[in-house]
């Protein structure tokens, strides 16, 4: 066995075993911190294909910024997970709709070979040799002409994504101070500022 064949072994166990870590455990903190594993080993493995392109985005990305993001979330708002969960029955028609529908899809994806080969009969990009062009400029080459309409479409995705999750930890918290932007704005140096002349030694007694 040679040397690149043990590191694929070992990150892919790792990898597999900290996917499969993310969704068994009960803590949403150890979640995160398996994630972050998972990302770092699939990294890894871009590094042995020999596409340090991705492998680092995937390390700055997802794991310098998505998954310390929901860390922080999560350990920062105290979310009450369970809380959440109450009254989520009733989207279960639509999400068992949505379930079928790319049940469906990935079945078409699947046997697309049968119903109608040519569908599948993309044509290639045209990358120069690799000896005269960067990993980071084929794939730019690549995404911003053949895939242009499928990047956007997976940017809109996260952007829905985004929002969703603002939407779903967005909640009244009592007791909690806020700006407002207006007063802030029309505040003038007399309202803000009062000027005083403290005698020596005696400092400011009337302050409330």
């Amino acid at each position: 066995m040679t040397v690149t064949a043990a590191f694929f072994y070992l990150f892919s166990t790792v990898t597999v075993a900290s996917a499969f870590m993310v969704i068994a455990s009960r803590n949403p903190v150890q979640s995160v911190l398996f994630l972050i594993l998972a990302f770092v080993n699939a990294a890894g493995l871009f590094l042995l294909m020999g596409a340090e392109f991705l492998a680092m985005i995937l390390v700055v990305v997802y794991v310098g910024a998505v998954a310390v993001l929901f860390l922080f979330v999560v350990m920062m708002l105290d979310v009450d997970f369970a809380e959440l969960r109450e009254g989520s029955l009733q989207y279960l028609p639509i999400g068992a709709l949505i379930g079928v529908v790319f049940l469906i899809e990935l079945i078409l994806v699947v046997g697309t070979w049968a119903i109608d080969p040519n569908l599948i009969r993309v044509p290639a990009a045209t990358i120069p040799p690799a000896d005269q062009v960067t990993n980071t400029t084929a794939l730019g080459r690549v995404l911003y002409t053949h895939y242009f309409f499928a990047f956007q479409a997976a940017g809109l995705i996260l952007l829905v994504a985004m929002i969703g999750a603002i939407v779903l930890t967005l909640r009244e918290r009592l007791g909690v101070k806020r700006q407002d932007i207006s007063r802030q704005v029309a505040r003038t140096q007399e309202t803000a500022i009062e000027l005083r002349k403290v005698p020596f030694r005696e400092g400011l007694k009337d302050v409330a």
